[in-house]
């Protein structure tokens, strides 16, 4: 066993003694190690019950006869941090995560990981810690929260960043928005439609590092605490029989999990983090693979924020292995793809039914004939950008403005709300890319602006930083290169065309190629005092194209 190196033999008796402190008896120092990497805390409402679910995972281990030893890691809550300062920690505490896990998993080498995430930068870098370390390795996350309910409708989180600017437009009034306010999150879990946190959760499911209905199953149901127990069982069987992450997360499988994602029209950010995740299981998953699979993928699932159903109504619909078997008859999964049951996905899919023909739609009836992310290249984005188009009007899919040019979210949100934008602008947000920033920060307050104030129809945001999975309308993000690493985004000026066509995957400046060049030669980078952390980030963190993995 891999945890002999720190417990068997005469010359491990001091460590035997430590051991022995925590109160483990011989028989619990000679079973199989299982190290459990909880992100549980009390700040965010993903997080608060992982200490449950950790207890059932315990119990798992415990009955299929294995020690479990805990450990912590930190987690940050996008929703919380989004418009200020902190949001520039969020996307770097996902290489945080991935670090510590690994340092705690080659400190102590324990035989079998199990992974306890919420949330949107948890789970991608626990999973790019299960690649880097390849030991077997399950995944169990604290599941979906419920959807509020608020005047006779469901809504989520994004509803009140929405209302937000429908208050200021005189569209809702403040009490109304103090009393949306305290039932939008009914409870524990990762906000309730397919944003970023989700759509990872639903996808570590498609990967293989989790057992079906992990994405699915809600925070509150018993049925996750059964998949917890069940987990800790499962991972046992994992250590005997050898079967390491490094023959999960095979390119069959990050390509099944490309296709769901078009499928469910999941996170833009679902592009930075399958990336990242491949990198470190070594395969390549440039920008173009996205692209290939969206236009042979139809969208089949209208999710939040994008359309009316929410985590629960996937889940009672028949959850991703429904999913699944729907696109599988398309021949569009990879149904050999091994996963964490010691199964294949095919399987695991076996006879598993769409129960609701509109929450998963069949092939022959989709939402869209093409899947709901779309990458897009041209002079302003050469290296690519990213948008949601599941979650764009008809009517902006092809567009074109003049740029309004903002230095910050900042000075763009305070634009929005002030009623200072026109018709037609194309709303450039730079120097917040992963550099830029740093820490690429998610702009759901802007795009929920624009929708509150009623222009998510008529302008469209541009940006080198992100979108949440939250947000909806012409929002294209991840532009790269960034401003900062001297992409042509940093040399744009107010009243230059721009050109955005989704369908053809173009997005231009329209200028002559003599004049963008002219402006690159003669762009500087910013003088700035960066400290900590962000400054070692900012030095080591390349653009989104690649996942914002570091050099």
């Amino acid at each position: 066993m891999r945890s002999d190196q720190m417990k068997k033999g005469l010359e491990r008796a001091p460590h035997r003694s430590l051991f022995k402190a925590l109160g483990l008896t011989d028989r619990e120092i000679e079973q199989p190690m299982i190290g459990i990497a909880n992100s549980a805390n009390e700040v965010i409402p993903g997080h608060l019950h992982l200490q449950q679910l950790s207890d059932a995972v315990k119990a798992g281990i415990r009955m299929a006869g294995g020690t479990p030893l805990e450990f912590y890691t930190i987690g940050i809550c996008d929703g919380i941090i989004m418009g200020h300062e902190g949001m520039k920690y969020s996307l770097g505490s996902r290489e945080l995560i991935a670090d510590s896990v690994e340092s705690m998993a080659m400190a102590y080498p324990f035989d079998g990981l199990v992974l306890i995430p919420n949330c949107d930068k948890i789970i991608p870098g626990m999973m790019m810690a299960a690649a880097r370390l390849n030991i077997p390795t399950i995944l169990i996350s604290g599941g979906p929260m419920l959807a509020g309910q608020f005047q006779g409708r469901e809504i989520d989180l994004a509803t009140v960043f929405e209302a937000v600017g429908r208050v200021k437009t005189g569209g809702m009034t403040p009490d109304e928005l103090e009393e949306m306010e305290g039932c939008a999150c009914p409870g524990v879990g990762s906000c309730a439609g397919m944003f970023t946190a989700n759509s990872m959760n639903c996808l570590a499911e498609v990967l293989g590092l989790a057992l079906p209905y992990n994405g699915t199953i809600p925070a509150i149901s018993a049925d996750r605490i059964r998949l917890a127990k069940e987990s800790g069982i499962q991972i046992m069987d994992l250590v005997k029989n050898r079967l390491f992450p490094s023959r999960i997360l095979t390119r069959k499988a990050f390509e099944n999990a490309i296709t769901v994602d078009m499928a469910f029209g999941g996170s833009t950010n679902t592009s930075l983090h399958l990336p990242a995740i491949a990198n470190e299981a070594g395969i390549s998953l440039p920008l173009q693979t996205f692209n290939k699979i969206s236009d042979r993928t139809p969208h089949l699932c209208s999710m939040s924020p994008a359309g009316p159903y929410h985590i629960q109504d996937l889940h009672r619909a028949g959850g991703i292995p429904a999913l699944m078997t729907e696109l599988s008859r398309k021949k569009l999964i990879h149904e050999n793809a091994i996963t964490v049951t010691g199964k294949t996905v095919a399987e695991n899919i076996k006879e598993k039914k769409r129960l609701d023909p509109e929450v998963i739609r069949p092939l022959e009836r989709p939402y869209h004939s093409v899947g709901g992310l779309v990458f897009l290249f041209g002079n302003l984005a050469p290296e690519g950008g990213v948008v949601k188009r599941s979650a764009v009007d008809e009517t902006m899919l092809k567009h074109q403005g003049p740029a309004r040019v903002f230095e910050s979210e900042e000075e763009a949100l305070k634009a929005i709300l002030g009623k200072k934008i026109r018709k037609g602008e194309v709303l450039i947000i730079r120097n917040e890319g992963p550099k830029g920033g740093p820490g690429m920060r998610e702009m759901l307050a802007p795009t929920s602006a624009v929708v509150g104030v009623g222009m998510d129809k008529e302008v469209a945001l541009l940006t080198d930083g992100r979108f949440s999975g939250a947000s909806r309308g012409a929002a294209i993000g991840h532009v790269s290169p960034e401003a900062e690493a001297g992409g042509p985004i940093g040399v744009v000026r107010n009243g230059d065309l721009i050109e955005i066509d989704i369908p053809g995957k173009k997005l231009n400046l329209l200028i002559s190629a003599k004049e963008l060049k002219k402006r690159l030669s003669q762009w500087k980078p910013r003088k700035r005092e960066l400290k900590g952390y962000l400054r070692r980030y900012a030095k080591l963190v390349t653009s989104g194209h690649t996942g914002a993995i570091f050099e």
